[in-house]
């Protein structure tokens, strides 16, 4: 028997020796065949190439048939790498849009603090040229790189102010902007905090560590922690946050993958905050990666209720590779798994053909249990404790919101707005009046606005389906009606949707006045994802019940 096994190990390591030998000569084999491709395409081609773009795009093609997050970033692309793992860039410190009516890039908001703010530009400022260079017929990503440079270097900024017909020169200093990972926190007058938090740069856990010592000190007796939109960032910052909640020494997160040595797992290494604060962490669809973190150790540790909608599903984590000629990738190496033990990845990326992806099935999810006992689910992202959906956002508004030239009505009136009123109502309690709004409703009407209504187009794509059926003519009276009756009536569309595209206005006219700290505050009036969260904290029974299992759920 022991002879069998001898041979059979012997059997299995040939086997394994062999695979290894094959995988290495495939290897070398695809390697050898792309240098000599190359090299002909060099030397044959009827056009000069340029070996940057073509080997790029080729590296670029064979990193997308992997999965999203595997990037290569050459030499000239380091400034964006580092704006996405730190959130520093050099430069003016404002976005930028480009308006559809006029064919040019404008400011759309500058950041609190920053140069831009400082030599006094404004929003919809119209750029003209950077150190005389004219911008005309530029685009985003033209002028944006123009606008950054070396920290300290200074440049002539030339705009056209459209509410005073004034072309104005600036002389703007660049600096490295720090882009707010907190935007805004503090204690509402409900007694119950508020943190946003809107990406998992460096520093952010001690942001929020402080911003949490500064609101128990204003007497806050329960927080709401917002992570909807969060796309995450470093894993580190991660486990630094969930560490403001738990005691010193939890396991937050493990990493594993193909090579031992690339494996690890996260403890809390400093003291707690507060390990009583009860919290409730709001997540939605864009919360991602280090927020299902976040949102997932404090849902396993029974240390806070989620609620919110179903969070993104991305349960990889990437490393950075060194690469020749100050190069780096930004490669997948690991998934994640979190306290109960559950990697929350969603989708399946195949490498065949191309690459392929494929969700992960309900069906095939698997139970783990938290802490106390609670269970949880893992692949498809982090199920709320407490489903609360966001209003939808009606097809008008959104069109009025961003689509091409349909949003420049909303922003010219914003433009307007801003150059007729010096000052407004504080961040918090500034909501546009109704004189206001009807002012808007009959710009618009005077404008060329054009939506798609959703109903219009519903029932175009059913015309279409009754056509492919056969059911068409039988039913063509009662088309032709609803056709009448559901034809676009953009006054009426207006008044109906009259709230959502005031909070809208209200927001965009806010952010000018109070940057993006102001925006996110005035929300707070309407949002009802965030008022339900309040609700729960204020109901301190149901708060606690939610962390206990119910009546045969229990592990």
């Amino acid at each position: 028997m022991k002879k069998i096994f001898a041979i059979a190990c012997c059997c299995m390591a040939v086997w394994s020796g062999w695979a290894q030998s094959d995988h290495d000569f495939k290897v070398a084999k695809n390697l050898d065949v792309l240098n000599v491709i190359y090299k002909n395409l060099d030397m044959m081609y009827v056009d000069t190439l340029d070996a940057d773009e073509v080997v790029g795009n080729g590296i670029n093609a064979m990193l997308q048939s992997l999965d999203p997050y595997t990037v290569y970033y050459p030499e000239d692309k380091q400034k964006d790498l580092k704006m996405m793992l730190q959130g520093k860039y050099a430069g003016i410190g404002a976005l930028i849009r480009y308006n559809f009516k006029l064919g040019r890039v404008c400011i759309d908001e500058p950041y609190e603090n920053m140069p831009a703010a400082e030599v006094g530009l404004k929003k919809g400022d119209v750029i003209l040229s950077i150190d005389g260079e004219d911008m005309t017929k530029r685009d985003n990503a033209y002028v944006s790189d123009h606008l950054r440079g070396d920290a300290g270097t200074t440049f002539e900024l030339r705009i056209h102010r459209p509410s005073t017909q004034r072309d104005m020169k600036f002389k703007v200093t660049r600096r490295s902007i720090q882009l707010p990972s907190v935007p805004y926190y503090g204690v509402q007058s409900n007694g119950l905090g508020y943190l946003n938090l809107n990406s998992f740069t460096e520093g952010c856990g001690k942001e929020v560590r402080n911003a949490i010592i500064e609101m128990k000190k204003a007497g806050m007796r329960g927080l709401v922690f917002d992570l909807r939109g969060n796309g995450g960032g470093s894993e580190q910052e991660a486990v630094n946050i969930v560490n403001c909640f738990v005691p010193k020494g939890r396991l937050v997160v493990s990493n594993r993958g193909k090579l031992q040595r690339v494996n690890r797992d996260y403890r809390t290494a400093v003291e707690p905050v507060d390990t009583l604060l009860p919290v409730v962490v709001l997540v939605n669809g864009s919360s991602a990666s280090a927020s299902e973190i976040t949102s997932g150790a404090l849902q396993d540790m029974d240390r806070a209720v989620v609620m919110g909608t179903k969070t993104y599903g991305k349960g990889l984590v990437q490393s950075m590779i060194d690469l020749p000629y100050n190069g780096q990738m930004k490669l997948t190496t690991n998934k994640y798994y979190i306290p109960s033990g559950r990697c929350i990845q969603k989708i399946n990326y195949k490498h065949a053909d191309g690459g392929s992806t494929e969700v992960v099935a309900d069906s095939l999810t698997k139970t783990f249990y938290t802490a106390g006992g609670r269970p949880v689910k893992d692949g498809g992202g982090i199920e709320p404790d407490v489903e609360v959906k966001a209003d939808s956002l009606p097809s008008i508004t959104y069109y009025l919101a961003g689509v091409r030239d349909s949003a420049e009505v909303l922003n010219d009136y914003v433009v307007d707005y801003i150059a007729r009123h010096p000052t407004i109502a504080p961040a918090a309690d500034f909501e546009l009046s109704d004189a206001d709004y009807e002012d808007f409703k009959q710009r618009v009407l005077a404008s060329s606005f054009k939506y798609d209504a959703m109903s219009d187009k519903t029932l175009e794509n059913l015309e279409k389906v009754a056509r492919f059926e056969g059911y068409y003519e039988e039913a063509k009276p009662e088309f032709e009606a609803l056709k009448k009756k559901l034809k676009p009536n953009l006054a009426k569309d207006l008044d109906f949707n009259k709230l959502s595209i005031k909070e809208l206005l209200t927001g965009d006219i806010v952010a000018a006045y109070y940057y993006q700290r102001g925006a996110v505050q005035n929300t707070l009036r309407t949002d009802k994802q965030v008022k339900a969260a309040f609700d729960l904290l204020l109901d301190s029974a149901k708060y606690h019940s939610l962390l206990r299992p119910q009546k045969g759920e229990a592990k």
